[in-house]
């Protein structure tokens, strides 16, 4: 008897919280078949566009570019599973450039979800191999910078 109370009160939490947690903004995303408010649409095309104007200018190592985009307080979780910080970025920026002197980047697949003066982005980026990274966003001070990173390495098709 005091099982059968027990998973109906859950059940009961569940489906009394449930109309709230759908309603609310904060947590659905910003989908392309819900009508996009004008200020959403120019959040997504400014942080469309830094992303893609960060990829081009990656394989010139430019110190300056790689200290705007990214937040003094990110954390960037690398294709490998690695947690690095912004010094740990920086230090490496000459690095890549060794490694990788020839390869350029795009961002395939842009979505973004816009919440304030925050927003999410993910992409497929596009070298020789491609990962999948979705970058996290915050507006402070009136400038956009990534305060959270994931690249995450797509399998090959035929082990998707």
């Amino acid at each position: 008897m005091k099982f059968m109370k027990r998973k109906n009160l859950r059940m009961f939490a569940v489906a009394a919280l449930l109309p709230f947690i759908a309603l609310n903004p904060a947590t659905r995303p910003l989908q392309a078949a819900v009508a996009v408010a004008p200020a959403d649409q120019a959040v997504a095309d400014q942080l469309t566009n830094m992303l893609r104007d960060f990829l081009a200018a990656v394989p010139r190592s430019d110190r300056q570019v790689f200290d705007n985009f990214f937040a003094d307080d990110v954390i960037y979780t690398r294709g490998a599973g690695v947690t690095v910080n912004k010094a740990e970025i920086m230090k490496n920026i000459g690095v890549r450039a060794a490694n990788e002197p020839s390869d350029t980047y795009e961002a395939d697949d842009i979505t973004v979800h816009p919440y304030g003066n925050m927003a999410v982005v993910n992409f497929r980026l596009v070298q020789h191999s491609e990962e999948k990274d979705t970058g996290t966003f915050l507006k402070r001070n009136e400038k956009w910078q990534v305060v959270a990173w994931q690249a995450t390495k797509v399998p090959p098709a035929e082990t998707k």
